[in-house]
């Protein structure tokens, strides 16, 4: 199934609160349920005024639609073709 990076513009991320971010999580959950199991949240990043969250999808609508749903933005959308880390080098 493919993975997926959103990225989505939100202002002033850095400094939600625990409680904040948790209501956020709970949306999110709450509508891949709905959703079925086809689409799944892997983690996300917290930056200043950016979040960035990895899905696994069976495609980009997929990802569009949690987001119309959850009412989250998804300013951008890439597909992850693969993975390299520190071992990759060996």
């Amino acid at each position: 199934m493919p993975k997926y990076v959103i990225e989505r513009e939100i202002p002033g991320a850095g400094q939600l609160t625990p409680q904040e971010l948790q209501a956020i999580s709970q949306k999110s959950c709450s509508v891949l349920q709905a959703m079925g199991p086809q689409v799944q949240w892997l983690q996300s990043y917290v930056t200043d005024d950016k979040i960035y969250c990895v899905y696994i999808a069976p495609d980009e609508a997929s990802v569009r639609e949690h987001a119309a749903q959850g009412g989250f933005p998804a300013n951008s959308i890439a597909r992850v073709r693969t993975v390299i880390d520190p071992t990759t080098s060996e």
